[in-house]
């Protein structure tokens, strides 16, 4: 059973933006806290943004000011919008729960290049 699928990913050139979606089953999204997660090539995968439903959001710092995470309740779904993309931001894009309790999706892929 596929309990989380990450869309959104693709193309695109330095200094542009980009909305990633990962919807949850109704389940996972109402009793888990989720997390926005990156591997780019050759790097063991990081969590990136994390949503704290108390009121408060982690961001590494590498995308601080720059990323925003949000959900949409009506929806099951946890969003990350990327400002200002730079080429070191290339990567595989995974959304799990913030204490990484589920099997990892397939992902979705990001390309920065010029």
């Amino acid at each position: 059973q596929v309990e989380l699928v990450e869309s959104g990913g693709g193309l695109l050139q330095p200094g542009g933006s980009l909305r990633l979606s990962c919807a949850a089953s109704r389940s996972i999204f109402s009793t888990n806290n989720l997390g926005w997660y990156r591997q780019a090539p050759g790097k063991e995968r990081a969590l990136v943004a994390s949503d704290i439903r108390a009121g408060n959001t982690f961001y590494s710092d590498s995308v601080k000011g720059r990323f925003t995470i949000s959900t949409d309740n009506a929806k099951n779904t946890v969003y990350l919008q990327m400002y200002n993309l730079k080429l070191e931001q290339t990567a595989v894009y995974y959304c799990n729960t913030a204490a990484v309790t589920l099997q990892w999706g397939q992902g979705t892929k990001v390309t920065v290049s010029s």
